[in-house]
């Protein structure tokens, strides 16, 4: 698209909803409500639920979008992001940020007024550890950017947890360590598939300073480690039988497909282990709330 073209495009209500990050955005909003349901063996009122779940999925919208803003450059010159909404000139860097700050703004909102200020503030948190410190320093700063900057991603059951409860339980940071330890087998295989967009837009993702193949052994071995992550929960009594047999075919799943990455010089088998790894922690999550359930109406 030209540069005149650009200025002449029209923002539409579709730009702002790409802002958001909705796919992850989805995600996010599903392991926090999981957080939730884990929290009590009962059933949890609507009241406690909707400002909750809107509250958290508006705080990680408005990090989204000031993501969006702090990578406008970054994503002008990969192909993977050229055609969000600030390279193609839909939405100015004013604009966005205005948007970021009065969706985050009613995100805290509803959650200091209908939740409660622990999760309203570890909700903030999170907010500042994604589109600040990650994104504006550490992903420019170091390779292990996504493993420093995982904990930012990894708080959404935990700020389910704190929704319900008022405080941060034990097993609420299994919640958070098992994604924790998903996130770099997860980014990684997207950074290998990506790795020469990274390279062009000079940003220090590990498969750019250290090489794909070394990349390639980090996955496997943090899906390795990962495996015996998603062992805690059994392990702890928090699961029974149902989430193990599940996380454990799960568990082997992702080895296969990292196991294929390691061997393989396939590009295309790196974004095929980065689907799964998506499909992976929804199931994990999944079988988490499966066997929870089953074990209240069994107990």
């Amino acid at each position: 698209m030209t540069t005149t073209a650009i200025a002449q495009r029209r923002t539409s209500w579709r730009d702002y909803l790409e802002l958001c990050k909705p796919r992850v955005v989805a995600l996010i909003v599903f392991t926090a409500l999981v957080g939730m349901l884990l929290a009590t063996p009962n059933w949890l009122p609507l009241s406690t639920v909707l400002p909750a779940t809107l509250g958290i999925a508006l705080a990680a919208a408005s990090a989204a979008a000031i993501n969006h803003v702090a990578d406008h450059r970054i994503d002008a010159l990969m192909a993977r992001t050229r055609s969000r909404p600030l390279p193609q000139g839909g939405i100015g860097r004013s604009q966005a940020l205005l948007f970021a700050a009065v969706i985050g703004s009613l995100g805290l909102y509803l959650l200091v007024a209908w939740v409660n200020v622990l999760t309203a503030v570890l909700t903030f948190a999170s907010l500042v550890g994604y589109a600040v410190i990650y994104t504006l320093y550490l992903k420019r700063a170091t390779p292990q950017n996504i493993v420093i900057g995982g904990a930012a991603g990894a708080a959404p059951p935990v700020l389910g947890w704190t929704a319900v409860t008022g405080e941060v339980d034990p097993h609420a940071l299994l919640l958070f360590l098992i994604i924790f330890a998903w996130t770099p087998p997860h980014f990684w295989a997207l950074a290998i598939y990506r790795h020469k967009d990274y390279a062009r837009a000079d940003v220090p993702m590990l498969p750019v300073t250290h090489g794909v193949d070394f990349t390639r052994l980090q996955v496997l071995l943090y899906t390795v480690l990962l495996t015996l992550v998603t062992l805690l929960p059994y392990l702890t009594y928090m699961s029974g039988a149902i989430y193990l047999t599940g996380a454990l075919l799960l568990d082997l799943g992702f080895i296969y497909y990292a196991s294929a990455l390691m061997v393989s010089r396939d590009e295309r088998i790196a974004i095929d282990t980065f689907r799964y790894s998506i499909w992976y922690l929804m199931g994990i999550f999944a079988f988490l709330l499966a066997d929870h359930y089953a074990s209240a109406l069994l107990g």
